[in-house]
């Protein structure tokens, strides 16, 4: 995220980075292959990799994540 950005990694960064990472590390000592960990209602989970992939999620021009990103300058090509 910070590269795109053009920033210094934030705080939420380092978290999410670290709440990331020890669920990956979680779900390979499981041997729970084929998921990806996901950040869902401000929880960190896994789903499978299919169910990742074959959905088809819009994102609101006008919602509050699009507004939060142009107001801190992220370009988003528009």
């Amino acid at each position: 995220g910070h590269l795109q950005r053009g920033g210094a990694p934030t705080a939420l960064d380092r978290i999410l980075g670290t709440r990331f990472g020890v669920m990956a590390v979680k779900l390979a000592e499981e041997g729970r292959f084929g998921r990806m960990v996901s950040y869902q209602a401000y929880h960190v989970d896994s789903v499978p990799i299919e169910e990742a992939v074959n959905k088809l999620r819009l994102v609101e021009p006008d919602g509050e994540m699009v507004k939060a990103a142009k107001a801190v300058g992220i370009c988003l090509g528009d």
